[in-house]
């Protein structure tokens, strides 16, 4: 029995007649029923040419996404054995991402491990038709005791579901310390931003305490450190632990007053002495004492997305221009800029004409000390730019 079909436009340039897993509403002959909502379909060109088969929501702008290029069930067995194959494609780290969405070919789930928790995102309606079956095979390929499901994003609604937070358990997530990479950090993972923690970074976070210290045992003196939108201080919590007693000031900014609550807490926990200050980072950059304050020999860039829609990437250069171009004129000679994005709107060459145009105007030479990208454990889908978001360098300045 055949598949129901879904079928592009005579003229459709859709991206997946070169790999991208996505068809939009606007580029379909016609939708199928609504009761097919959810569920696997198979998808056609014009002439008829077998595309795969994908999930189907006609009450989403992205009506179809592939699964897989044969024809599957999306049932139990289907979801063990994928879910497995992600976990078995990442590291033993009982701390990562162990689902990537189309990149781990589960479109729209999002799953994080932290010890003996998983936290799951489901952002399409036929992973939330089968949420309880995600989750029991998550939990039994990782052996966790809880799953948490963040099913809070915005981008639910495009797909005509609710938001909620949950735990698989039905019993509410007590917050507690969790150990990433030597350091304790106090998670609320039912109810804290995001998954938690920005797994992302992790990499990042010892990448730039390793070049701190390389500084310091080069200018042979303590270093001023500064992270901008700091959120629980990760960055500077690796940096002291790397610089040792080769401190000279710490300082973390955010505007989110839980972030900050939670940075000093984690500092202390940690035993380092830094100060955290809740504040709009724009507005702390571009107050006029910053003029006459000491430089800083380190700084750390990790905004927000500003560019969330295509749209908005013009005025989304020109907040990164400003940040980045303000960094650089209090940054020490000789200093260190880690400057990041995390929107896949803004590509490579994107954030390259941004540094290149702060330091131009900053009249600061710039070089590359570090490319930076995000984790393996955040695989990057080649025929879908969606999948790649984080971009980054570290930059020595004189």
């Amino acid at each position: 029995m055949s598949a129901p079909s879904l079928k592009l436009k005579a003229n459709a340039k859709s991206r997946v007649l070169t790999g991208h897993p996505w068809v939009f509403v606007n580029e379909v002959e016609a939708l199928l029923p609504a009761d097919l909502d959810g569920e696997v379909v198979e998808c056609r060109d014009r002439g008829g040419r077998l595309l795969g088969f994908g999930i189907y929501n006609s009450r989403s702008q992205i009506v179809w996404r592939r699964v897989s290029r044969e024809r599957v069930a999306l049932d139990r067995a289907w979801l063990d054995k994928t879910i497995q194959a992600a976990v078995n494609r990442r590291g033993p780290h009982r701390v990562r991402r162990v689902v990537w969405s189309e990149a781990d070919q589960i479109p729209g789930v999002v799953a994080d491990q932290f010890d003996d928790v998983a936290v799951l995102q489901i952002q399409t309606l036929a992973m939330e038709k089968r949420a309880g079956e995600v989750a029991d095979a998550l939990a039994a390929a990782l052996g966790v005791k809880e799953v948490i499901f963040r099913n809070d994003a915005p981008i639910r609604r495009l797909e005509g579901l609710n938001q909620e937070v949950r735990t698989r358990s039905g019993q509410e997530w007590t917050p507690r310390w969790v150990t990433i990479d030597g350091l304790d950090y106090w998670l609320d993972l039912q109810h804290g931003q995001k998954t938690g923690f920005y797994l992302d970074q992790r990499e990042q976070h010892a990448l730039v305490a390793a070049h701190a210290a390389r500084l310091a045992a080069a200018m042979g003196r303590p270093l001023r450190v500064l992270d901008l939108f700091c959120n629980q201080g990760p960055f500077l919590l690796h940096s002291a632990r790397a610089l040792g007693g080769a401190v000279k000031s710490l300082l973390g900014i955010d505007s989110a007053a839980d972030a900050i609550a939670g940075a000093r807490q984690n500092a202390e926990r940690n035993q380092i002495k830094a100060e955290y200050i809740c504040a709009n980072v724009f507005d702390w950059l571009n107050a006029p004492e910053r003029a006459n304050e000491e430089p800083w020999d380190v700084i750390i860039l990790d905004p927000p997305p500003f560019a969330k829609k295509r749209g908005s990437l013009e005025g989304a250069l020109r907040g990164y221009k400003d940040i980045n171009l303000r960094a650089l004129q209090i940054l020490a000679p000789g200093g260190l800029l880690a400057t990041y994005t995390c929107s896949h709107h803004m590509q490579d060459t994107d954030l390259r004409g941004v540094i290149a145009a702060a330091a131009g105007d900053a009249r600061r030479r710039v070089t590359v000390a570090a490319w930076c990208h995000q984790p393996a454990d955040h695989p990057v889908l080649a025929t879908m730019p969606e999948s790649e978001y984080l971009r980054g360098y570290v930059l020595n300045v004189n």
